[in-house]
C-alpha cells in the first residue's frame, strides 16, 4: 500500500503526527486508527463470505481479484489452454522483421531496374517511386476574391 513511501517521508509525516496532534494524544489517536481499520477488514471479509455463500458450490474457487480486468486478462492468457505459450515462443520477432526488410529491398531494387523498361510500355502499372514531372507553370486555380 505505501510502496512508494521513503524514509525521510515516514519520518516527516511521524513529526507532523506529534506536532499535530501532541505526543500525549499520540498513542490514543494510532490505537483509534489501528480498531478502525480493523473492523474495515473484518466486515471487507464478511462481505466476502456472505457473497460466496449466495452464489453457491459452483463458484467455490471464485476470487475477488480477478473482478480487476488486468489480472482476469492475465490469469487467461497464462492459461495454457489455447496454446498461446507456443505461439508466443514460436514467434520470433527479429526474425519475422529481417525477412520483411530483405523483402522491401528486393522489390526495391528490382522495381529500380524495371522502372527504365516500364517507362516505353504502361503495362498498367503505377510506379510509386517515381516523382511526378513539374510542370513550368503554376498549378493552382485563380484567386476569387468574391468566393472568399
Amino acid at each position: 500500500m505505501f510502496n512508494d513511501i521513503g524514509p525521510l517521508e515516514l519520518i516527516t509525516l511521524v513529526v507532523l503526527a506529534v506536532l499535530v496532534f501532541g505526543p500525549d494524544k499520540l498513542p490514543k489517536v494510532i490505537q483509534d486508527v489501528m480498531r478502525t481499520i480493523r473492523k474495515i477488514r473484518e466486515f471487507s471479509e464478511s462481505a466476502k463470505q456472505d457473497i460466496r455463500s449466495e452464489l453457491g458450490p459452483e463458484f467455490k474457487d471464485f476470487e475477488f481479484e480477478d473482478l480487476n480486468p488486468k489480472t482476469f486478462i492475465r490469469k487467461q492468457l497464462d492459461n495454457d489452454e489455447l496454446g498461446l505459450k507456443e505461439i508466443r515462443n514460436g514467434f520470433d520477432l527479429k526474425k519475422e522483421m529481417a525477412e520483411v526488410t530483405d523483402a522491401v529491398h528486393s522489390t526495391d531494387t528490382s522495381s529500380s531496374a524495371s522502372s527504365s523498361s516500364s517507362s516505353s510500355s504502361s503495362g498498367g502499372r503505377i510506379d510509386m517511386t517515381k516523382k511526378p514531372e513539374e510542370s513550368g507553370k503554376d498549378d493552382r486555380p485563380p484567386f476569387d476574391a468574391d468566393a472568399t
